[in-house]
Parts: structure tokens; C-alpha cells; sequence
């Protein structure tokens, strides 16, 4: 989780390096860019990005709470069938690690789609304040890029979050079957 957590860190310390650009301007970066460039700064925004990466990850989390038990519920009746087809799986190391796997791909998605739109107001306000020339042309093409981004982050979150719940429904379904056929078979005489 480690790394899953660093690299929404990564994208949401851009968004706030960039607002804050943003709003001491322009002349004032350039003199701040030789210390931002340095090693120390370099390795406070390492850790700081790991700690944003924690917040992103918890409020996307939040704000994509009620999609994705919209999402489970077309595979589990109730936080209780959920629970026990998790519980059903963890003997399988195999499946534990696939999901796990699945999991890490989902936090980075649902991560970026919150960071995607940090980034577009981000980006915006930088092409607002800083010096460049075609601003309409660049804000557009931004915001366009951003929102196309994010739409991709959070179909591609949509997808591994259904895709995992339908198979956790099958491996837990498999698991359950198996296992009292299984006992039985120990249990009966020959």
C-alpha cells in the first residue's frame, strides 16, 4: 500500500505546488526554484507526498462511498454475504494476492480521478497567472485533458471495483461449494 499511496501523493503535492505557484506568482517562483530543486527539498516532498497520498486516498475513498456500494450490491445482498465471501477466500493465498493486486490498481484509479480534478484547477490558475501566451487555447486544452483524464481514472476505478466484486462472488461461491463436499468426502466410509 506503500507505494499505491505515494504515487496519489505524487499528483496531489503537483496540484498544491502548482496553487500555491499560482498564488505568489510567477517572479516569486523563479527565485524559489534553485531551493525547491534541492535534495532536502526534494526529499520533504517525498514525505509530504506520501502524507497527501493518505488524505487523497481516504477523501476519494469518501466521495466514492455510495458508488461503490451501489456497485457491490449487484453482487452481495448485505455488508454479511460481502464479509463472509471475504472471509471464504483467505485460505486461497492465490486469490488473496490477485485480489490484493486488484485492490492496488483500484486505490491508484479512485486517487487519480480526485487528483485529475485537482489538476485542473491547478492547471488553470497557472496558465491564468503565468506568463504565456495563447491562454484561452491552453486553458481549454487543459481542462479538456484533465476531464478526459479523470473520466478515464474513474472508469477504469468503476471497472476494477465491479470486475473484483463479481469474482470474489465466484471465488467465494467455488469456495463455499467446494468445501462441504469436501469435509464430506473425509467424513464418509469407504
Amino acid at each position: 500500500m506503500f507505494v499505491e499511496v505515494l504515487v496519489v501523493g505524487i499528483g496531489a503535492l503537483a496540484a498544491v505546488t502548482g496553487f500555491f505557484s499560482a498564488i505568489i506568482g510567477y517572479e516569486t517562483m523563479k527565485k524559489a526554484g534553485p531551493i525547491l530543486s534541492s535534495t532536502p527539498a526534494a526529499g520533504a516532498g517525498l514525505a509530504f507526498s506520501y502524507a497527501l497520498g493518505i488524505v487523497v486516498d481516504r477523501g476519494a475513498d469518501y466521495v466514492l462511498r455510495q458508488p461503490r456500494r451501489r456497485l457491490r450490491r449487484r453482487h452481495f445482498d448485505s455488508n454479511a454475504s460481502y464479509d463472509r465471501a471475504r472471509r471464504a477466500i483467505v485460505s486461497e493465498p492465490h486469490i488473496v494476492a490477485m485480489a490484493d493486486y486488484a485492490r492496488s490498481r483500484m486505490r491508484i484509479c479512485r486517487g487519480w480521478s480526485i487528483n485529475c480534478l485537482l489538476l485542473i484547477v491547478t492547471g488553470d490558475l497557472l496558465i491564468w497567472r503565468f506568463p504565456v501566451s495563447n491562454r484561452p487555447v491552453l486553458l481549454f486544452a487543459a481542462s479538456v485533458m484533465g476531464l478526459l483524464l479523470g473520466s478515464g481514472f474513474f472508469i477504469a476505478w468503476r471497472t476494477i471495483t465491479l470486475t473484483g466484486y463479481k469474482k470474489l462472488a465466484q471465488q467465494a461461491g467455488e469456495s463455499s461449494q467446494a468445501l462441504p463436499n469436501q469435509v464430506g468426502a473425509g467424513t464418509q466410509n469407504p
